[in-house]
């Protein structure tokens, strides 16, 4: 992009400057491109995985050494979806024309200074870029990760990005659909403000869990997958990773780096409808398109090229046609639609990533890629699908779609450099702002737990000062304790439901279905399009995880349970709450290990300031089958810390609303989130601060972004579970910030057990309880930690807390009876 495309507006605009991409077509953009350009099919016989069993021995493997000059982060053996990852990333970020400034972060890996200096994770040294011109420099504080998978080596190759990016890291686990939604968080983080770059993207490798899965589903090809065609069979898995680095267009335009696109739209949504099979109409993944257009201020028509979902199988092609038709209307009939999937496959939690960059560079070349393997018209798709051919195309606006199993649905809109006029001015400009400054409030809280299955016996329970905790007697004898949760799941659904769950979903469900009566949205009218699910869990699915993998160690693929799949992926729970209460709007699950809950909290306050739902239930679920137990026992860090620490399953919800939503219902308010704040240690999987910069820095995000002063909070309610490696750390912060004479604090998790990835959430009902209570008014600071270095703060204040609630909340003040107590840390 030439100097000056740019124009007034450019703060609220995010563009892409850098692109990586590891695929079967070889290591690098260029490979993928030349390849997807020229119609190439990369799908071919498996090399390195046993294929026997299977319906297919084809698949989109990478064939080429994927080594990354980043050093490997961990004394195990390596993991391909963390090489492809770093490989990628390294690819992005040595091209973007921005430079990470490492230099103040020292051994804290929090940067604290702006000095001379530029990250390795881009491949580089000293203060020139690989032509030898200057790069502009952005302190590493300021850049962010949202990585996704749908591979457990994700959180380490998370971690290994961070040692060069002590930025805002949430960590999304979506399958399929999670690199289109973490583009969307990226977008977000730099439109609000609290990141000027974000490295995004996903990564995935092949496994033989993947392959029984979708082979015991009767999903595979046997010969390379033929999306759109009459006499198509089924999907090609693939694998690889694709990295994008989104940069402030002002901040990109000032360094003189390349604009390939800018990112005009995003749009979400759920079908409610089945597990593994689309809407047959295409309901859910129009609405997400459409979202996504309106974001952009795009109209049907000026749509050139969309890059499709495409998998080839019977149901998704037809049902992804009538989408596009539905959301496109007669403009349908001559947009030029291709899968990128027909030459590498299915990608999963990678696919979005490497698809969008698919999608950028069509727009930047003015080409569209063909759908390689086209055999005839379908005329239950028929649409133009570029068969077999790439052709020059003039255009602006290029559209990805990624959809995905439990019915989640996401579309991301490019243009290309320029092609948008300049920000909206006038009244749509102030009533943009408007609606950015909105209070995001909480109107229902759900509380599923050992300690008590209501939010009233939770808060009884830590009144007796953990005296309920509901661990078993192993903790007596100086293991780890366990608390599981007494609850009947008949109360909330029929048998003929029930089978589908597994009790991560059941969990889930539940929740959920208590916080929307709490809020009072029991009896809103079904779909509800307005209101979505983001859920957070630390560890997933391992319930089900367990039930699938463990027959095929011994009994090979045709053991594997297509009843168990579904549930393997991260976002069913998820899903199976939008299929079951009607909720059909924004859906995503996120994780960030133990800060986990406290993360999807945050990715659901960003999604409503920007407008994207009117109201969004936050589940953070977490269940501890034995497999899962035994790994924690095993682990040093968790054995060492015998009694005092205790493992908690939980299910937790919360309702979050705009405030102008809550008001027109008549909605009780509970509480308001002020503010919240992320930043990490940097130092690698495992690994703290032992100073407590990470935890620093984000307890003074969180407390800036509220507008409140250390010395106006009433209580701290922390992260520290009985584990003296992460306690410390968080003492040694929260000294500094408030001093010696600091607010109270609070540690729910000592009595009441780690719930995992439900922490913000338990600290958040018990906060909201004691001020209902007749407890001190007043802000609250709320933390969390990951085990590997994230940390998550987030700002409370109660409806009636004086300036501190807001004057647009005020008059929702509502009058606490019962008095509270509350304990000090020792």
């Amino acid at each position: 992009m030439a100097e000056g495309t740019q124009t007034a507006g450019d703060a609220d605009r995010v563009v892409v400057t850098g692109l990586g991409a590891v695929t079967a077509q070889g290591v690098g953009v260029a490979k993928l491109w030349e390849g997807v350009r020229a119609g190439q099919v990369a799908i071919r016989p498996v090399k390195n995985l046993p294929m026997d069993g299977y319906r297919t021995a084809l698949g989109g493997e990478v064939q080429e050494p994927a080594i990354p000059a980043h050093p490997w982060p961990l004394e195990v053996s390596r993991e391909p979806a963390l090489d492809f990852a770093l490989v990628a990333a390294e690819e992005a970020m040595a091209a973007c024309g921005i430079g990470v400034d490492t230099a103040g972060v020292g051994t804290t890996g929090v940067g604290t200074t702006s000095v001379t200096g530029v990250g390795t994770a881009a491949g580089a040294g000293g203060t020139a870029g690989a032509a030898g011109a200057p790069v502009t420099l952005l302190p590493a504080q300021r850049w962010g990760v949202v990585l996704g998978s749908c591979n457990g080596g994700l959180v380490s190759g998370e971690r290994a990005l961070r040692d060069e990016l002590a930025g805002r890291q949430p960590d999304w686990r979506h399958t399929l659909v999670v690199s289109p939604q973490a583009i969307a968080h990226a977008t977000e983080l730099i439109v609000t403000g609290q990141a000027d770059a974000v490295l995004v993207g996903g990564t995935d490798a092949f496994s033989d869990v993947v392959f029984a899965g979708f082979n015991s589903l009767e999903s595979l090809a046997v010969g390379p997958a033929a999306p759109y065609s009459k006499d198509r069979d089924g999907l090609s898995l693939g694998e690889g990773a694709g990295m994008l680095v989104l940069v402030r267009a002002d901040i990109a335009r000032a360094a003189g780096a390349r604009v390939f696109a800018e990112v005009l739209g995003y749009g979400f949504s759920a079908d409610g409808y089945h597990p593994t099979a689309p809407h047959p109409q295409g309901a859910g993944a129009a609405r997400a398109i459409t979202a996504a257009l309106s974001r952009a201020g795009v109209a049907a028509d000026e749509v050139g090229y969309v890059n499709g979902h495409g998998t080839g199988t019977p149901k998704n092609d037809p049902a992804e046609s009538n989408a596009i038709r539905a959301a496109l209307g007669e403009a349908a009939g001559t947009v030029a639609l291709s899968s990128t999937k027909s030459m590498v496959g299915h990608l999963l939690g990678a696919a979005g990533a490497v698809e969008s960059i698919v999608t950028i560079l069509a727009l930047d070349e003015q080409v569209a890629p063909p759908t390689a393997g086209f055999t005839g018209v379908d005329p239950q798709c028929g649409l133009d699908v570029v068969p077999n051919e790439a052709r020059p195309l003039a255009m602006d606006v290029a559209v990805s779609n990624n959809f995905a199993f439990a019915g989640a649905n996401a579309s991301v809109v490019f243009g290309r450099p320029g092609r948008r006029a300049a920000a909206p001015a006038g009244q749509d400009r102030d009533r943009q702002r408007q609606r950015e400054r909105e209070p995001i409030v909480i109107t229902g809280l759900a509380a599923l737990t050992p300690a008590g299955t209501s939010v009233a016996e939770l808060w009884e329970a830590y009144q007796a000062a953990g005296s309920a905790s509901g661990a078993d007697a192993s903790q007596a004898a100086g293991h780890i304790g366990v608390g599981h949760v007494e609850f009947d799941p008949a109360a909330y659904l029929p048998a003929r439901q029930r089978r589908r769950l597994d009790r991560l979903g059941l969990l889930a469900v539940a929740s959920c279905q208590d916080a929307l009566a709490d809020a009072g949205l029991a009896d809103v009218a079904r779909p509800a399009t307005g209101i979505g699910v983001i859920l957070g869990t630390g560890l997933g699915p391992m319930e089900s995880m367990e039930r699938f993998t463990t027959p095929l160690l011994t009994e090979g693929p045709a053991a594997a349970n297509p009843a168990v799949f579904p549930n393997t992926v991260y976002n069913a729970a998820a899903g199976q709450v939008a299929m079951l209460l009607g909720l059909t709007g924004v859906t995503s699950t996120v994780t960030a290990m133990h800060a986990a809950g406290a993360a999807a909290l945050c990715v659901a306050a960003d999604l409503l300031r920007a407008g994207a739902a009117d109201a969004i239930v936050c589940p953070a679920v977490d269940v501890l089958p034995p497999a899962v137990v035994n790994a924690y026992r095993r682990t040093p860090l968790f054995a060492g810390a015998g009694g005092a620490y205790t493992l908690a399953e939980a299910g937790f919800a919360l309702v979050l609303e705009r405030l102008s939503v809550a008001r027109a219902r008549g909605a009780r308010i509970r509480a308001v989130v002020r503010g919240h704040g992320i930043a990490s240690d940097a130092r690698g999987v495992g690994r703290w601060d032992a100073r407590g910069r990470g935890v620093e820095q984000a307890v003074r995000t969180a407390l800036a972004a509220a507008g409140v002063e250390p010395g106006a909070l009433s209580a701290v309610w922390a992260n520290a579970a009985g584990i003296r490696a992460v306690d410390r750390p968080e003492r040694a912060a929260l000294g500094r910030v408030f001093g010696p004479a600091g607010p109270r604090v609070e540690t729910p998790k000592r009595s009441l057990g780690e719930p995992v990835g439900a922490g913000a959430h338990l600290s958040a009902v018990l906060a909201v309880a004691g001020w209902e209570a007749g407890g001190a008014a007043g802000p609250v600071l709320v933390n969390s930690s990951s085990l590997g270095g994230t940390h998550v703060s987030l700002v409370l204040t109660g409806p009636g807390h004086g300036d501190h609630a807001g004057p647009e909340v005020n008059d929702h003040v509502f009058h606490a009876a019962d008095a509270a107590g509350s304990r000090k840390e020792q």
